[in-house]
């Protein structure tokens, strides 16, 4: 079972599976039986994130567009009308299991930036502690046809990517990749699993067919590249089936992209080899043994801060004797770090005026020497 011992989860879902191509309905009966499989996959502990598409789609009937090309701004208006029915619809559906859900629109700006991804990232990692579902979508009502992504297969990865998911399930109307387009040559040979994505496998797949998809195989193997590198396997398989989140595993088959490594070894390789580590924390006796227990770095245990870095950057750590120990990313300015070194985490809000994090560095987001 591929999915039993995944930690976190993103799931994304193509238009052609949320909405009927004929009639642009959304596809109530398959929404309520994939909510039960999301239910029954967090009870197994596991958290999920929902990529969705579907939003201009579900729009295209509210506004009457039929089935015509859309110039860009038709786009947007039909994505800003959607977006609101698609998201009661998730709501409603995964209401019955008692899961709430909270609507994230990104950009990929907000993926690559550094400040606008950290606060995404933390976003999406307080709803995931509050049990909540994160339902994200390309906020299409103002991204360009210039600075967007433009199908939901690559968003998937960088929010896989950006919070060290460890699966990422692409569900489709095809069940995995093949050696050519399966619809178009007999001969098409499946491929149940890809360990390197070399020219050979980046020549097989095949642009989206005409309808509601935008992405189609081309999209969803740069997917599974930009995911491998993040250390998170990626599945490819036929979600038009109700229940096929579950399913598939015994039921259909699918095609498997195997990372080298896992997604939490390539978070600390990502981490150990930042370029700029301006700043540097000097910690006591106690806090060094804590790390090397693997604990957090705390404020208390904060000697000294040095150096001008922002929250986000990576920061080198050393003991009192001046021997390096390692490095992470500061969860604070330096500015706010030095007014917390050596202070009780509870004492951060009435320094700083703001509740943050109580660690300097989190344990996820360190590398040590020690």
């Amino acid at each position: 079972m591929i999915l039993a011992y995944s930690k976190r989860l993103v799931v994304k879902i193509g238009s052609a599976l949320l909405i009927d191509d004929a009639s642009n309905a959304i596809r109530y009966n398959w929404m309520r039986a994939l909510s039960d499989d999301i239910a029954e996959i967090r009870n197994r502990g596991t958290e999920i994130v929902i990529v969705s598409s579907g939003a201009i789609g579900a729009g295209r009937s509210i506004l009457n567009l039929g089935r015509k090309p859309l110039k860009l701004e038709e786009k947007q208006a039909a994505a800003a009308t959607g977006q609101i029915r698609l998201a009661h619809a998730w709501q409603e559906t995964l209401a019955k299991h008692d899961i709430p859900l909270a609507q994230i629109l990104l950009t990929p700006s907000d993926t690559e930036e550094r400040r606008r991804h950290l606060n995404a990232r933390t976003t999406i990692e307080t709803l995931l502690d509050l049990k909540a579902v994160p339902l994200i979508n390309e906020n299409d009502t103002v991204a360009t046809e210039e600075i967007r992504f433009g199908d939901n297969d690559r968003l998937a990865a960088r929010v896989a990517q950006m919070i060290t998911a460890d699966t990422l399930v692409l569900l489709s109307d095809i069940d995995g990749l093949y050696t050519s387009n399966p619809r178009k040559d007999p001969n098409a040979v499946f491929v149940p699993e890809v360990t390197e994505l070399t020219a050979e496998i980046v020549g097989m797949a095949d642009a989206a067919a005409p309808g509601n998809s935008s992405g189609g195989m081309v999209t969803k193997i740069a997917a599974a590249d930009i995911a491998m590198r993040a250390g998170c396997q990626v599945i490819i398989t036929d979600g038009r089936p109700e229940h096929s989140l579950c399913n598939f595993q015994n039921q259909g088959r699918y095609t498997r992209f195997v990372p080298a490594e896992s997604s939490a070894n390539a978070r600390k390789r990502w981490i150990a080899g930042a370029v700029n580590q301006g700043g540097k924390f000097i910690v006591d006796e106690g806090a060094a043994l804590a790390l090397g227990q693997g604990g957090s770095l705390l404020p208390v245990g904060v000697k000294s801060v040095d150096g001008i870095f922002d929250r986000g950057d990576t920061v080198t750590i050393y003991n009192l004797a001046g021997a390096r120990l390692g490095c992470g990313i500061s969860a604070y300015c330096s500015e706010d770090a030095q007014l917390i070194a050596g202070r009780n985490s509870s004492e951060i809000e009435g320094l700083l005026g703001y509740r943050g994090r109580a660690e300097m560095i989190h344990r996820d987001n360190l590398v040590l020497e020690i």
